[in-house]
């Protein structure tokens, strides 16, 4: 596994922290067409996921990219995680990746 440039967990809030960097999130899928997904983050603001996403999409993706924006990914990795998720779990996550103890998740 690579670790020289690891992706920092954000959900939209603490996406605009990292604009130009790796990140992983995960959002919910409200629409998707062709080359970029509209999505709901863990912390219920609207994202933009740009790329080229499985054909076939589950209800909740994670994605590894680019911040480009303060509301969009450019993303190289999607996976799936199905239809259900708990998205007040890894939205905890996030603030603790993003707070007092990012030491241990960067």
């Amino acid at each position: 596994m690579d670790m020289s440039n690891p992706a920092v967990f954000v959900n939209a809030e603490f996406l605009k922290e990292h604009v130009g960097r790796k990140v992983r999130t995960v959002v919910q899928v409200m629409q998707s067409d062709g080359d970029k997904v509209i999505g709901k983050s863990t912390d219920e603001i609207q994202l933009v996921v740009k790329g080229n996403p499985p054909n076939a999409l589950s209800t909740f993706v994670e994605v590894i990219g680019i911040a480009d924006t303060i509301q969009s990914i450019e993303a190289e990795i999607w996976t799936n995680f199905g239809d259900t998720f708990d998205v007040n779990s890894y939205d905890k996550v996030c603030r603790l990746a993003n707070g007092d103890y990012k030491h241990l998740f960067i």
